[in-house]
């Protein structure tokens, strides 16, 4: 299984943070976010990744150079960042949507024990993983599904949400390949620099089966707003701690 991850925007709504360098280079106790993803699938046995990247790839592409373990990773530029969201980044990698594989957003950090509930999930086809809370503002993905099944999708989303989107997808036995074929032809319409790649996924649910899982419980974070970052920060701050005691204790 491989993971492609999508890492082509700025994140110009962080500010400063993101002036000189796109997000997934932000540092998050001593690590980028980028670094913590791809240690996150090497700790979960996935020993190949494809990177997108877009602004200030040069950067990206020296920060994955200096890295001396983990998964083996390809880059895959998207000259389109500036005007094209990210199912033009998909776009450009779709030649590897091919086989078992992840789309991960470049700036969701999951902890190991999300990520192994969705690399041991089976469930053939198209998975999103999914989360749950008692009340979603107007930024958050919002999910309706019933039995484990997805039939609807997106931010403007009112009635009947009971889930979110964390920005991980998992693709099995032809899923991937379905996905691409979107993807292809959602780029020759009118709108295909304009829209999200969930956006494809809830076209491809109203007519074919799309699944999700529920990782309820598990910790992620999402880097999108300033105020993310300290709540991120905390996050890792607590992984971190957590894999020092057990290091200590075994």
């Amino acid at each position: 299984m491989k993971a492609i991850i999508l890492s082509a925007g700025q994140g110009s709504r962080l500010g400063h943070l993101t002036a000189d360098r796109p997000k997934c280079l932000i540092d998050f106790g001593g690590r980028t976010l980028l670094d913590r993803q791809l240690d996150t699938l090497e700790a979960n046995g996935m020993h190949e990744a494809v990177v997108v990247t877009g602004f200030h790839d040069d950067l990206v592409e020296a920060a994955i150079a200096r890295r001396s373990g983990g998964p083996s990773v390809t880059t895959v530029f998207n000259p389109f960042y500036k005007v094209a969201d990210n199912t033009g980044s998909l776009y450009m990698a779709r030649g590897h949507l091919t086989g078992d594989c992840l789309v991960w957003n470049g700036d969701t950090l999951v902890s190991n024990a999300l990520m192994a509930k969705v690399v041991a999930n089976t469930q053939s086809g198209i998975c999103v993983t999914v989360d749950r809370k008692d009340r979603y503002d107007e930024d958050d993905m919002k999910v309706v599904e019933a039995g484990g099944r997805l039939k609807q999708i997106g931010k403007r989303i009112s009635d009947g949400v009971n889930a979110e989107s964390i920005g991980l997808l998992a693709f099995r036995s032809g899923g991937a390949e379905q996905f691409g074929s979107a993807i292809e032809g959602a780029m020759r319409t009118a709108e295909g620099t304009t829209i999200w790649y969930l956006r494809v996924i809830h076209q491809i649910a109203q007519a074919a089966e799309i699944w999700t899982l529920d990782i309820s419980g598990e910790e992620w974070g999402e880097v999108d707003f300033p105020e993310d970052v300290e709540g991120a920060q905390a996050l890792v701050r607590g992984w971190d701690e957590g894999n020092e005691v057990r290091r200590r204790a075994g």
